[in-house]
């Protein structure tokens, strides 16, 4: 944390983790091996990791800020390519698999209403999961359930969504340039809560906006 204070809770669980992680892809900035983190990170994260890739993004390009157009790429990619595997679970595993990571998300009750959504407008709805903090996985594993929605629409709106967001995260960090980066190091913590906080509001939206 800043001013050389770290608490326990920035040690252990899921926010010690993050910061871990950041300061590895940080440390690997100007190395190949940070890109295939990112790619990882943003692939697992479309169909049941809970970690929002921004939250490497950032840090990653503010430590490349050049780079960090290079890195939106590369996230969008992987969350896209991700979509695929979200899209085969629930095409072909939904109830042994599928329904599993619906319910440890609490999301179960989201499944009429994402499900209502695509008979409306399936591309608009993917676009708007792709770039909000609407948990973008339950589109991508409902859209494979009785292949609900066809699988080039999901990859097509899912590079809209995904990369609006991420390029728009990452062109906003390149036109500060590196002065973001004593910004992102200090607040990180702070930026990590953001992240969870949109996400957990992301599923309240889904199961009671909607």
């Amino acid at each position: 944390m800043s001013d050389g204070v770290e608490t326990v809770a920035t040690r252990r669980g899921l926010f010690g983790w993050m910061r871990r992680q950041k300061d590895r892809v940080e440390a690997l900035a100007e190395s190949p091996r940070a890109g295939w983190w990112l790619f990882v990170i943003a692939f697992m994260e479309s169909s049941f990791f809970p970690i929002p890739p921004d939250v490497l993004l950032l840090p990653l390009a503010a430590s490349a800020p050049r780079k960090s157009l290079r890195f939106a790429a590369i996230c969008t990619a992987g969350s896209v390519i991700g979509a695929i595997l979200g899209w085969v679970i629930g095409y072909a595993m939904y109830e042994s698999v599928g329904r599993l990571i619906l319910d440890f998300y609490h999301a179960t009750d989201a499944v009429d209403v994402v499900l209502a959504k695509y008979r409306e407008n399936a591309f608009a709805a993917i676009i708007v999961a792709g770039f909000t903090p609407i948990p973008y996985k339950a589109f991508t594993i409902l859209a494979g359930v009785n292949a609900t929605v066809a699988l080039p629409m999901l990859l097509g709106a899912s590079v809209i969504g995904r990369g609006a967001r991420f390029f728009l995260l990452a062109g906003i960090v390149r036109l500060v340039g590196p002065s973001v980066k004593p910004w992102v190091d200090k607040y990180f913590d702070v930026l990590a809560i953001v992240f969870t906080v949109l996400l957990i509001g992301g599923f309240f939206v889904l199961k009671v906006l909607l």
